[in-house]
């Protein structure tokens, strides 16, 4: 009878226990689909600015002053301003004098989109002037231009650098959508608190366990990128030693 006592204390308290929040109703499935959010607009960013920052990163190479000054200004716009100030600058500020209402998640693309190509026009800079200039050389010898010297000289030989560089930056905008509660996108940040203010009597210690858990889905999604990142770096050290 004891023993069955105890075992009925035991269960109780493991019903009342702080991480079963993460199961009860659709938590799970809540917190889930708000990284989906998070990671997708990560992605979409990342879709958009790559693209770009080559573009840009290959005028920054131009013997242009001008341009590159302009250039330079842009990436230094978004590496000394905060991300979160950049976020509040396009969603309160541009759309109320642009006159235009636009959702959270498509100012967050945005925002973070041209900050990936600044970020990645300075990545893409510094690889294609690591390109021996003798290379160079041996490519206007063969009377290409300047297209065709960065489309079959400078990219292919640089590549391998841009490549992990890239997937790092890919793990930063992924970590850096935690802002997204602050411009009301309902991200897995988001999703955590609500769980949390709506369970705060039953469950005190709930913030313990939802951030935890917030925490490792961070940790999933971003540390093989980080892994990839290292092991492409690892090779392409080994590859420029011989």
């Amino acid at each position: 009878m004891v023993l069955s006592a105890i075992d009925s204390a035991t269960t109780v308290l493991a019903a009342d226990s702080g991480w079963t929040i993460l199961f009860t109703g659709d938590n799970l499935t809540r917190l889930l689909g708000g990284l989906w959010t998070s990671v997708s607009v990560a992605g979409l960013a990342l879709v958009f600015g790559i693209p770009l920052g080559v573009v840009l990163g290959a005028l920054r190479i131009m013997h242009n002053p001008v341009l590159r000054a302009v250039l330079r200004l842009y990436l230094e716009f978004f590496r000394i301003i905060p991300t979160l100030v950049i976020l509040f600058l396009f969603y309160y500020i541009l759309p109320r004098e642009m006159g235009v209402q636009v959702d959270g998640e498509t100012i967050a693309v945005v925002a973070f989109g041209l900050w990936v190509a600044a970020e990645i026009s300075d990545v893409v800079r510094g690889a294609l002037i690591s390109v021996p200039e003798h290379q160079v050389d041996a490519g206007k010898a063969l009377g290409m231009n300047g297209l065709q010297l960065l489309w079959y000289v400078r990219l292919p030989q640089s590549i391998n650098l841009m490549v992990p560089a890239t997937i790092n930056l890919a793990a930063r905008v992924i970590m850096t959508t935690s802002l997204l509660l602050l411009i009301s996108v309902i991200d897995v940040i988001t999703v955590g608190q609500q769980i949390m203010e709506a369970n705060r009597m039953a469950h005190p210690d709930s913030a313990f366990w939802v951030y935890g858990f917030v925490f490792l889905l961070y940790f999933i999604v971003c540390w093989p990128l980080a892994m990839i990142a290292r092991a492409l770096e690892k090779r392409a050290k080994e590859r420029n030693n011989g």
